[in-house]
């Protein structure tokens, strides 16, 4: 059985709106170390707060912040 994949997204929105760390720090109040992880998929979970706040500050839903990849290798970026 593959592996359930689902990457987070944060990354990319940073890059299509032109956002550092800080401006999603400032915009969500999330802390730094953790968008820096959600950024680099560099982790394995998100508390429903976290996510609550990051749908806020960047006005977007979940469904935007992450991806259900079904079949996906475990080294995705």
């Amino acid at each position: 059985m593959n592996p359930l994949r689902i990457r987070c997204r944060l990354g990319d929105i940073m890059r299509e709106r032109g956002l550092q760390n800080k401006d999603v720090v400032d915009l969500t109040g999330v802390s730094r170390n953790t968008i820096t992880s959600l950024a680099g998929n560099a982790t394995k979970r998100i508390d429903y707060d976290t996510l609550g706040a990051l749908c806020r500050g960047l006005g977007v839903t979940p469904g935007d912040l992450l991806e259900y990849m079904p079949n996906a290798k475990e080294n995705i970026e």
